[in-house]
């Protein structure tokens, strides 16, 4: 069986078609023109603003027309990651799905379940012909997960719903009502190339296989950073070795825990059996912490070729201590909200760059907005004491929760009326465009729920094929208790 022939068909078949479409973010020309042909093959109105944000209307079921709006959200873009062994371009190769048991997963790659599903669902809505519903409003926003462009972007006016559905989250049976900020801190070294030690040994070092995630709503699992790990190594090895450091890389994407991470260093020939040994003891202390959660990680230290040129002793030292001492993982978890973490950061990536530079980038997250600050500086004071040139984005606002919200109350009974259970009801470490959206329209009631993913933001991403019939059921049964609301 494939993917387009699961059930409910209208959603697969529309993931399936999703798939095929390269949308890596920022760069979502290719899907945005497959919404816009949609729009156009089904009669509906459509129109895009100056952002590239994507708004599909479909008028209300006949006889419904009084019902309140409802704005169905997804967002077009896909974080793109993929094994090193894989070989596959994002911007121009589709996703190459398959079941797995009871899992949708693709070969090598991310799967785009985050959040093709949610795009998936929204165009079997505009598609059927047999659902009762008022007026729905299809809003496709672009740049998600690298900035939250679309919904930064997007102006008053160009909304008119009332009740806003995001469906942008990854636990079926949960429903939730607020989210985190965040903001991005990034630093930068400026190093001087130095000529290697003629007499020295050079070793490529690597970390890899780790599971990596999702940098909120797996920051909590205490899963490997491949950045902490290699500069834990390195930092121990510097003080204790006469070592260059040639080159240095690890990491992605600003809102993915780090699965792999390499640096060239150098070392006498006379240091060069030692510090194998060392990196062997390294190796069985790294496993015996990380071992029952990161089983399929690796270590590898291997022979490298005579380097030429390295990044000069003073950078080193602040760069491998600074990455050393800088914070990761959970911070804080919230005094309100049991279970839920409040505050956390992420040493997302470290790239040599043009210009004799190095860029490492991080990420910060919170409930409480004067902790992402508090987080965001005390990052920024790692670094800035190292040396390099620290500076914030614009960071994006948390979704408070609204207990008393009426599409909450809807979204509970009509799941309770599906499936005899009451879904939870949570707020998420991650973070959601509900925050911005919420800036410019203050009277939306909103709430997200999604299908089960599991791995996201990595190569493990999958999909679990039970929980989307049952979210599909759920959204269809929303828009139905909607409808018989009137204005």
């Amino acid at each position: 069986m494939e993917v387009k022939d699961l059930k409910p068909e209208l959603i697969w078949h529309y993931f399936d078609e999703i798939t095929k479409v390269p949308r890596p973010s920022k760069k979502e020309g290719k899907i945005r023109a497959y919404l816009k042909a949609f729009a156009q093959e089904h009669g509906l109105e459509e129109k895009e603003d100056k952002t590239g944000n994507v708004l599909i209307t479909k008028p209300a079921t006949l006889g419904y027309e009084k019902a309140p709006v409802v704005i169905l959200q997804s967002h077009m873009d896909m974080v793109c990651e993929k094994n090193n062994a894989t070989q596959h371009d994002f911007e121009n190769d589709p996703i190459e799905t398959y079941i797995d048991g009871e899992w949708v997963r693709a070969k090598g790659t991310t799967l785009g379940a985050d959040n093709g599903i949610g795009m998936a669902a929204t165009l079997a809505v505009l598609a059927s012909d047999d659902l009762q519903h008022g007026k729905i409003e299809a809003l496709f926003t672009v740049d998600e997960e690298t900035g939250l462009t679309g919904a930064y972007g997007m102006k008053p006016g160009f909304l008119s719903g009332d009740y806003l559905l995001n469906l942008d989250s990854e636990d079926e049976a949960e429903i939730y009502i607020g989210c985190a900020g965040g903001i991005d801190t990034t630093a930068i070294f400026t190093y001087k190339p130095t000529m290697t030690p003629s007499d020295y040994f050079f070793f490529r070092i690597e970390v890899g296989n780790l599971k990596g995630g999702h940098s909120g709503g797996d920051i909590h699992k205490g899963l490997g950073n491949a950045n902490k790990i290699l500069a834990r190594f390195l930092c121990k090895s510097y003080k204790k070795y006469d070592m260059v450091l040639c080159s240095i890389n690890g990491g992605n994407l600003r809102n993915a825990i780090p699965r792999e991470a390499s640096a060239i260093i150098g070392v006498q020939h006379s240091e060069k059996e030692k510090i194998r040994v060392d990196f062997n003891h390294f190796i069985a202390t790294i496993e015996s912490e990380l071992g029952g959660i990161e089983p399929d990680m690796t270590l590898v230290m291997e022979s490298e070729d005579k380097q030429g040129r390295c990044i000069d002793r003073q950078t080193t030292f602040a760069l491998i201590n600074s990455l050393n001492a800088c914070p990761h993982g959970v911070i804080a978890m919230s005094r309100d909200i049991p279970g839920l973490v409040e505050t956390s950061t992420n040493l997302a990536s470290v790239k040599m760059a043009p210009e004799d530079k190095i860029v490492v980038t991080t990420s910060q997250r919170s409930s409480v907005e004067s902790l992402k600050d508090e987080i965001a500086c005390r990052v920024e004071s790692v670094f800035s004491l190292a040396g390099a040139v620290v500076t914030h984005g614009d960071g994006y606002p948390g979704w408070k929760p609204n207990l008393d919200s009426c599409i909450l109350k809807i979204a509970k009974e009509a799941y309770e009326e599906l499936y005899q259970i009451t879904p939870e009801v949570k707020a998420i470490h991650a973070g959601l465009e509900c925050g911005l959206f919420l800036e410019k329209y203050p009277n939306l009631d909103m709430i997200s729920f999604g299908p089960t993913l599991r791995g996201v933001h990595s190569p493990d991403e999958r999909m679990h094929i039970p929980a989307v019939e049952k979210f599909w059921n759920h959204l269809v049964l929303i828009l139905k208790k909607i409808s018989e609301i009137e204005k």
